[in-house]
């Protein structure tokens, strides 16, 4: 037989003598199949207590500085041992977070916002600040914040909650940043579309409600500041912290499935008959905090992680990736608190003795080449042991699987198959069932080969799946697909 490429991850339809797959797990799609995806290494100290939030901004000479939340704490990444200090207004502690509540925080020159509910927008600036501070000119307490051209806005408002409200133009810590009628400052109310769950920010801004989405403009000159379109009817935002920007495209999950948003454009859907049925049965709806979404800066690939309705409380235990370019879905298995892009902080050779284990080079997790001093944002997680880290390890143990084969009326004799891939270990294997009716059996795995090439089997049956599973560190690049050795039913 000819090859049997590694298809699509297509959960949601069959794969009978198709070109998709039910299961692919821990592999990043390439243009010529999949390739292995890393495990994860936490290169911080722990926060006191689950991370609710981090971001890292960026000063006026390139540095990093890296903050987070926890309940009703905010922490700033010391440079040098990598732990973490408590830069909290006043070393107090905020009214905590309600449990399906995340911080969040935005960046305008040397201020770093962060905002929360039940507490006062908090301040720090990059230049000066040890602590946050209150935000000047009372602006409201809002769940989310975003930066739209030269505004900061407010949504998902305490008082408000069908509102979004901005800051003046280019005032975002003055006395009178948020009076309404100055220096462009204003609100805008919605009458319907629900409770405003977000905007994703960028030079226009994308507003979205439970059951509507709006676009919102700068007009300079005019009276009204934004010009603001509905672009969806009955079409909202299903969880508020799965609005992913990643660079001009937005993606986001409504309850409708995943869906992006080029510039100017209006919602498509991506996951339908692909991955939302199987998403949507497996997302613990309980738990929409632990939803969230994140670009990784370093490539064409967005993640989501989420809680799965068998996951253990307070942690993630699922990530979907997508890759946009390839127009591709794949799952990957971890846990953690809190996922993002995030670029690490720099370090020179004179912070090492005070980062490395004991004091030995040797000790440390992760290689000298990942101490960078340039900002090179990546995806990254707060692991549920509250540390901070990528995912740069060795390789996770990887599944590949394909669709499933058959002759309809005629039983096939498996005899084994070549993988095609680079990797020198691995265990193939070939589910068995003689109607579609019934679950698949898994057969038992066997060792490739090293001499032949092969997985070599022998199995009588209807129809079949060749799996593939590459051990953890296992070093490899490619996996293309396999090339089934069968016969018709009975031959040797």
């Amino acid at each position: 037989m000819p090859l049997l490429a590694s298809g699509d991850y297509r959960p949601d339809v069959s794969d009978y003598e198709g070109q998709a797959t039910k299961n692919i797990l821990n592999v990043l799609p390439r243009g010529d199949g999949y390739g292995p995806f890393p495990s994860f290494t936490a290169y911080t100290s722990a926060l006191p207590s689950a991370c609710r939030g981090a971001f890292y901004a960026l000063k006026s000479d390139g540095t990093v500085v890296t903050f987070a939340g926890t309940s009703n704490k905010l922490y700033q990444l010391n440079d040098t041992n990598y732990s973490w200090v408590d830069v909290s207004l006043g070393g107090g502690a905020y009214g905590a977070l309600t449990a399906t509540a995340q911080w969040q925080f935005a960046q305008t020159g040397n201020l770093v916002f962060a905002t929360q509910a039940n507490a006062v927008l908090q301040v720090f600036d990059l230049t000066a600040s040890t602590t946050f501070t209150n935000a000047l000119g009372s602006p409201p307490q809002a769940a989310y914040i975003s930066v739209v051209g030269q505004f900061l806005v407010l949504s998902g408002l305490l008082s408000a909650p069908y509102r979004i409200q901005w800051s003046g133009l280019d005032s975002f810590n003055a006395s009178a940043s948020w009076t309404s009628g100055i220096n462009s400052s204003d609100f805008q109310d919605f009458p319907d579309g629900g409770i405003v769950r977000g905007v994703a920010g960028g030079e226009s801004g994308i507003i979205f409600q439970d059951l509507a989405i709006r676009s919102m403009s700068f007009v300079p000159g005019s009276p009204i500041i934004f010009q603001i379109d509905r672009i969806t009817q009955d079409k909202g935002l299903f969880a508020p912290y799965s609005i992913i920007r990643a660079a001009e495209k937005i993606f986001f999950y409504a309850g409708q499935g995943f869906h992006k948003i080029e510039p100017g454009g209006v919602p498509e859907p991506i996951g339908r008959e692909r991955v939302d049925r199987t998403f949507l049965a497996d997302l613990d709806k309980g738990n929409l905090q632990l939803f969230m979404g994140a670009a990784d800066p370093r490539s064409t690939r967005v993640y989501w992680a989420y809680k799965s309705v068998a996951g253990s409380s307070g942690i993630y235990d699922k990530i979907l990736g997508y890759d946009f370019l390839l127009d591709r879905f794949f799952p990957i298995e971890s846990t953690g608190e809190y996922l993002l892009g995030i670029s690490q902080t720099g370090l020179t050779l004179e912070n090492l003795d005070a980062l490395a284990p004991g004091g030995s080079l040797d000790a440390m997790t992760l290689s000298l080449d990942a101490y960078a001093t340039a900002v090179q944002p990546e995806i990254g997680q707060f692991s549920n042991t509250h540390g901070l880290g990528f995912f740069r390890g060795d390789n996770l143990e990887a599944t590949i699987e394909s669709a499933e084969q058959g002759t309809d009326e005629n039983r096939i004799t498996i005899r084994g198959f070549r993988p095609v891939t680079d990797a020198a270990t691995l265990f193939g294997s070939a589910s068995y069932r003689d109607t579609q009716a019934v679950p698949a059996t898994a057969g038992a795995e066997v060792p490739l080969n090293a001499r032949s090439g092969r997985c070599d089997m022998r199995r009588d049956t209807r129809y079949s799946r060749f799996r593939v599973r590459i051990p953890q560190a296992t070093p490899w690049t490619f996996f293309a697909g396999v090339v089934p050795d069968i016969a018709t039913g009975g031959a040797l």
